[in-house]
């Protein structure tokens, strides 16, 4: 789906990609002499480039709409207009990829303001066009970078399943509730939570009947009734995260093993 929404978004931005063919070299020159009109084209037109430098970084998709990091990126790009020098003896797009990237790092640095936590002075190197970095703390950066992506994104599966949940009239407490006390008895309707998931016809039915097909359920696992009855909203649940898009929750569900995959009671 990021990918289809990346191309719309890359199809949409070049259908409206100016006729002028100059270099970006040139048009960066006539910009740099004050043709803001040009300017203002010449920016719009490379948003998709923009993404794509910014999303490389990021190492996922970023939605030019809402992510702050498109915006930085955005604004790189117009400052890497106005410094840009043919004299550097690099094209202009390398050199505004730089000017991202490096905007990029100091977003991440300033979030997490390693400067003032962690004295990594010692491990600066220079890269080859001379500038000072710190790969251990840029690491340091990613690393939490990408932590707090992952904290954002299992917010948002969390939010989507309460949606879910919200249709079978189950709630968060509710599964606190119904959470069995053994491990046992939680991986065994695990397994039939990912067995149910896993039968398109049975998945058809929860989501359309709101109801566990029971009966159904009993003809492929070893189980009385009364169990199934009794922890019917347990079972739903983990059927709806390995059905759902739900990546990050998924992580969390106990393994099964050949005990479950014979269904047998407990």
């Amino acid at each position: 789906m990021l990918l289809v929404l990346l191309k719309r978004f890359l199809g949409r931005s070049q259908s409206h990609r100016s006729k002028d063919t100059s270099p970006p070299e040139r048009m960066v020159e006539r910009i740099q002499k004050g043709d803001l009109r040009l300017r203002n084209q010449f920016i719009t037109d490379y948003q998709p480039f923009v993404a794509k430098v910014t999303s490389r970084f990021c190492k996922k998709y970023i939605d030019p709409s809402k992510d702050d990091e498109f915006s930085i990126g955005l604004a790189a790009f117009n400052e890497a207009i106005n410094q840009y020098s043919e004299t550097a003896g690099k094209s202009f797009l390398g050199f505004a990829e730089t000017v991202i990237r490096r905007r990029l790092i100091d977003h991440i640095r300033k979030e997490q303001r390693f400067s003032q936590h962690i004295p990594y002075s010692s491990f600066e190197v220079e890269d080859d066009e001379d500038n000072i970095i710190n790969p251990v703390e840029i690491r340091q950066a990613m690393d939490y970078y990408g932590m707090q992506q992952d904290a954002k994104e299992r917010g948002n599966e969390i939010e989507e399943l309460n949606g879910s949940l919200g249709k079978f009239d189950i709630s968060f407490s509710d599964l606190v509730e119904a959470s069995p006390k053994h491990v046992d008895s939680r991986q065994n309707l695990h397994y039939i939570g990912k067995l149910l998931s896993e039968d398109p016809e049975l998945m058809e039915q929860l989501l359309q009947k709101r109801m566990l097909p029971i009966k159904e359920l009993l003809t492929k696992v070893s189980i009385s009734r009364k169990t199934l009855e009794r922890n019917r909203k347990y079972i739903i649940a983990i059927a709806l995260i390995y059905h759902g898009p739900y990546p990050h929750l998924k992580q969390y569900l106990l393994p099964v093993n050949h005990t479950q995959e014979r269904g047998e009671e407990n």
